[in-house]
């Protein structure tokens, strides 16, 4: 899955009524992934787990998260990935459009449980949630050692 698939793939799966408070519906977001990866191969399961993970990683930086625990950290992030690829692309470019997820605490923690319920729909067997990149709070060393921008796809030609 490159990375157009998948934000047209979140952005397929947004529930249309946006919520009165701004904040990304993402159970509703959550389940209607689970359905549509679920009607496809393990491997687009596993394509979709990357591309997130990837994302996460992305904002996975001091900037985003000097004051936030792990996990509000991680729920944050994922409630940036769930707002789509304009709101999270903002945010990659400047940190101040980060803050107001993480003011108010903005979570989208069922996001990061998608590709498990996807591929045990599928496989009917868990998954080993094995990606390329770890989405984990504090994963992203340079990120955290102060780099500066944030690293390229490094699927991209």
């Amino acid at each position: 899955m490159n990375e157009d698939d998948f934000w047209q793939l979140i952005d397929a799966c947004t529930p249309s009524v946006p919520d009165l408070d701004a904040d990304p519906d993402a159970d509703a977001l959550a389940a209607a992934l689970v359905e549509r990866l679920s009607a496809g191969p393990a491997a687009t399961v596993v394509g979709f787990a990357e591309r997130l993970a990837w994302a996460l990683y992305r904002l996975d930086r001091r900037e985003y998260g000097q004051d936030l625990s792990g996990d509000a950290f991680l729920y944050t992030r994922a409630a940036v990935v769930a707002a789509g690829r304009a709101a999270y692309e903002a945010a990659l470019g400047d940190p101040r459009l980060f803050a107001p997820y993480a003011r108010g605490l903005v979570w989208a923690e069922s996001l990061l449980y998608v590709p498990d319920e996807a591929y045990r729909r599928i496989t009917g067997e868990e998954w080993g949630r094995h990606t390329r990149y770890s989405y984990e709070s504090y994963a992203n060393t340079a990120g955290w050692a102060g780099a500066g921008a944030p690293a390229a796809d490094p699927d991209s030609g």
